[in-house]
């Protein structure tokens, strides 16, 4: 739990912090969304040897997939809890600590993410929106938790 103190003690020095190691979800149907972030989105699915020690077993059982992100290496599990629910089905009124999950794609690459989104009858949250920082759309996964695609302005466009 967070005080409301100011005061810090002891801290981690800027930088310490290098990446996000991994994201959890869980996810209600597990081939749902198997489907959804590795042949829609596009994402690698750890087999075999790939697969973190850990969760060898769960993911052998069908319990847990793992997806990881070509850059920098995210990983993102997906833990099934086929009897979760949202307090909320709606996902609009859903509440969670998360907002949303982004993903950064090649500018040339957007409408292509548009195109792809459409013809899988994703059900999109907002967007296209254009801002100073670049373009983006919000949908959602299987689950009703909103992703986001995103991809850089353009800085030659002035």
């Amino acid at each position: 739990m967070q005080t409301t103190e100011n005061t810090v003690k002891i801290a981690l020095a800027p930088g310490n912090l290098r990446r996000v190691h991994h994201i959890a979800l869980n996810v209600r149907d597990m081939n749902a969304s198997r489907h959804f972030y590795g042949t829609i989105l596009g994402l690698h699915e750890l087999t075999g040897a790939e697969i973190p020690a850990s969760l060898t077993e769960m993911v052998a059982a069908g319990q847990v997939a793992n997806f990881i992100t070509p850059d920098d290496g995210t990983v993102i599990d997906l833990f099934w809890q086929p009897d979760l629910q949202p307090p909320n089905p709606d996902p609009e009124k859903a509440f969670t600590r998360a907002n949303h999950l982004a993903f950064d794609i090649d500018r040339d690459l957007f409408d292509r993410a548009l195109e792809v989104l459409k013809s899988n009858q994703i059900a999109i949250d907002s967007g296209p929106v254009t801002r100073a920082t670049g373009r983006g759309i919000y949908f959602y996964d299987p689950d009703g938790f909103i992703i986001e695609i995103r991809c850089d302005a353009d800085k030659t466009a002035v």
